[in-house]
């Protein structure tokens, strides 16, 4: 009885030990599943197989609460057109617990034809499966007289410029049809500067005997490194109406490539122009109409560049002479569009002072620029008119001339007088009409004269007038050398510093300490694509290693570095500088390897850097 009992209690317990066993497994299984489908991310698509130009939808849902800022849909971009989305949340309570599934629905148009993958999409911290849709091709829509309703064409002025040199793109869009929501794509390339050349222009075409409606935009291209440069395909999405109702139509142009040929080796000069045509225009004008020592004379230069952009055009520096002092002003920039192309201008104005007399003759102005028509290299030349410098009059002399003649016309009446006296005294007549005793009372006055007496001394010296008038005259030289001199201290340097040129130092000190330091600035400030403060850190380094004398702005660093590749990408910075481009699309990280080069003297053992973006779009 007591075996049978244990052997009773000992079943027992195994079936209780078995059933806590099972049902901790199913807790655990449970827990297990719903961890998994509570953090997940499952995408879907409404269809596997889709047309061309058919919108497919893709469909993504969380089954968490913790979604962030949604799905990171910057994967898609690539081959598809996001053409809209829309979200939606739902919860669940049962048992004490709650669900919260998320959704995410988005609409997309494949960009090619073929085999596309839609790759993880992250939600939260967590990826989504990837899917695989089928493209296949669309029937092409065609009208009575086999023609496309749509129709999108480029085409280029130059399929092998030079380096930097304009080419004008086309683009034109020819529509039999009323189109809906039409999107016309912009051409862009990180290689190419692109800028509108004109507005848009509506025109007519007869095709085959279809009427098209032909819209023409026109636009600027300049690349900015050698070698081959694709231009992507022109699009144009927009919905129609067919007989068989509304459609989305993508239609594209063929691809443009442009062979980009480098700077040619027999072009010498430092700083690389490519144009049609270059002229430059000099004028010296005189403020006065004797232009003399220390006046201020306006040196006018302008240059103008076919076919390029302003800032593309070599800004000009000339230095002090001991003849003369030059104090240029800010260069303005300006450029003229019309349908064939662009015209760039500079205007320099210099102020010249001449500090020395006789003829003020000013240096040329050359232009070295190279001849796109031609393929050669040529200079565009003007001569300044020269003009006589009239000396200043010495202060002594002045002074000199003024007492001469103010003696002079201080002792004309006695003279005149004693020899009136003199003519009464020898004639006794009366011819003037004067009373007789007038007549007596002047010949006895001119007896007396005649005697030298006491009274007679007294009347020849120095009267108070005469006195008067050389206190005058003291004092109107003491005014015009007061006068000669402030002029002089305002108009002209001191004598002794006439041969010294003013420097950056005296305007702009140094605020590094030496060469070694500059030079880390500058990398640094490159690295982090910092081009706001590209010119001081270059001048700051370009100092410390030739002089202020030497340094006068970025052009002469690349007259003085001598490096083509290190001038092509100072260019490229200047230019992206002035453009209305942002000024964070600069990449600086070439710029530093061309000058860490250049300071070992040694190329780096990374890939060499290209030169990008020249200046900024405008």
């Amino acid at each position: 009885m007591v075996t049978k009992r244990l052997f009773h209690s000992l079943f027992t317990l195994a079936k209780t030990l078995r059933n806590a066993v099972t049902l901790l497994i199913a807790l655990l299984l449970i827990s297990s599943s719903f961890s998994v489908y509570a953090d997940s991310v499952v995408a879907s698509l409404d269809k596997s197989t889709v047309a061309e130009n058919d919108v497919v939808q893709l469909t993504l849902r969380a089954d968490f609460t913790k979604t962030g800022k949604g799905p990171d849909l910057s994967v898609l971009k690539k081959n598809f057109d996001i053409l809209g989305q829309s979200q939606n949340s739902q919860f669940s309570f049962n048992l004490g617990s709650n669900t919260a599934l998320s959704y995410w629905v988005i609409s997309l148009m494949p960009k090619s034809v073929g085999t596309i993958e839609i790759p993880s999409i992250t939600i939260g911290g967590h990826e989504s499966q990837p899917l695989t849709l089928t493209v296949k091709n669309a029937p092409q829509i065609l009208d009575g007289n086999g023609n496309p309703p749509v129709i999108v064409k480029t085409q280029v002025t130059e399929n092998a410029p030079y380096l930097q040199q304009q080419v004008i793109l086309t683009e034109q869009l020819l529509t039999s049809v009323s189109l809906q929501n039409a999107n016309l794509s912009t051409p862009s390339n990180p290689d190419l500067v692109i800028e509108r050349l004109s507005d848009d222009q509506m025109g007519y075409q007869t095709i085959k005997g279809t009427q098209y409606q032909v819209l023409t935009r026109k636009y600027l291209v300049f690349p900015q490194k050698s070698g081959l440069i694709n231009i992507a395909p022109q699009t144009v999405r927009a919905m129609v109406n067919t007989a068989s109702g509304k459609r989305i139509i993508k239609i594209q142009s063929e691809p443009i490539n442009l062979q980009v040929q480098p700077i040619p080796a027999s072009y010498t000069s430092d700083n690389w122009l490519p144009s049609k045509a270059v002229s430059v225009s000099t004028d010296l004008t005189k403020t006065s109409n004797t232009a003399k020592v220390g006046d201020t004379l306006i040196w006018t230069i302008n240059i103008s560049a076919k076919d390029s952009l302003p800032e593309q055009i070599p800004q000009i520096t000339f230095e002090s002479t001991p003849d003369y002092k030059l104090y240029p002003e800010p260069i303005k920039f300006s450029s003229e569009k019309t349908d064939a192309g662009i015209t760039g201008h500079q205007l320099l104005k210099i102020e010249v002072v001449p500090t020395k007399p006789g003829p003020l003759t000013l240096p040329d102005v050359n232009v070295t620029y190279w001849n796109t028509t031609s393929e050669s290299t040529e200079i565009a030349n003007a001569k300044t008119k020269t003009i006589n410098i009239a000396a200043l009059p010495a202060p002594a002399q002045a002074k000199q001339n003024d007492k001469k003649q103010t003696s002079n016309h201080d002792s004309g009446k006695p003279i005149s007088h004693s020899a009136t006296s003199k003519i009464d005294t020898a004639t006794p007549k009366n011819d003037t009409g004067a009373p007789i005793s007038l007549a007596k009372k002047e010949k006895k006055t001119a007896t007396t004269l005649a005697t030298p007496d006491k009274k007679q001394k007294t009347n020849t010296s120095p009267s108070w007038r005469l006195y008067l008038i050389i206190a005058l005259i003291v004092l109107l030289a003491a005014l015009l050398t007061a006068w000669l001199i402030i002029f002089f201290k305002r108009k002209s340097p001191p004598i002794n510093e006439e041969n010294i040129v003013p420097t950056l130092q005296e305007f702009a000190p140094l605020s590094s300490n030496d060469e070694t330091s500059a030079f880390k600035s500058l990398v640094q400030c490159c690295k982090q694509d910092n081009l706001p403060e590209l010119r001081s850190h270059l001048l700051e380094w370009s100092r410390h290693r030739w002089g202020d004398e030497q340094i006068k702005s970025v052009d002469d660093i690349k007259r003085l570095a001598s490096s083509v590749k290190l001038t092509q990408l100072l260019m490229e910075a200047e230019l992206m500088l002035y453009s209305n481009q942002s000024s964070n699309q600069w990449q600086g990280t070439p710029l530093a390897e061309a000058l860490e080069e250049y300071q070992s003297g040694q190329p780096k053992k990374s890939q060499a850097s290209q030169l990008k973006t020249l200046y900024p779009n405008f």
